[in-house]
């Protein structure tokens, strides 16, 4: 979990992300960007798809993990990819209405029409330097918690 200083309602809980990637470098430098953000989330990391559809699920060893508000799911994973784990979300009525954001190096517009095609809400590409993608980020959440409303946990 990653506080950053927000303007946001303080009886307001942070908006958790469950950034679903196994490459600790990229979990690593997705923290980083987060964090200078200048928003307040809670950030959660699983390294694979399993393990991804059991924190959604609830299944041990994450019974007690709290629903999250937005997915970043990146494509590419060993054991199960991100599209297996966006196809069992979206046929999932518990999951299905979790926000999903393909966050990926991928830029194979077979990979692009395959994540819409399962309903992944939005398709970005990480970029190379991390400047841009804290910008990325600092939109990401600016759409995802200021501007449009999410439906209830």
């Amino acid at each position: 979990m990653i506080p950053v200083t927000s303007t946001s309602d303080p009886e307001t809980p942070d908006p958790l992300i469950l950034l679903i990637d196994d490459n600790e470098v990229d979990q690593f430098l997705t923290r980083r960007a987060f964090a200078q953000s200048g928003f307040r989330v809670r950030l959660e990391t699983v390294d694979d798809g399993d393990q991804a559809l059991k924190f959604l699920r609830r299944q041990p060893p994450f019974e007690s993990a709290p629903v999250p508000h937005l997915v970043l799911l990146d494509i590419n994973m060993p054991r199960m990819g991100g599209k297996d784990v966006l196809r069992a979300m979206k046929s999932d009525e518990t999951l299905r209405r979790i926000p999903v954001v393909a966050l990926t190096t991928s830029q194979s517009d077979r990979d692009k029409q395959e994540m819409y095609d399962l309903r992944a809400n939005s398709y970005i590409i990480k970029p190379v330097d991390f400047n841009a993608f804290v910008e990325i980020v600092r939109s990401l959440c600016q759409y995802w918690f200021r501007t449009v409303t999410l439906p209830p946990n």
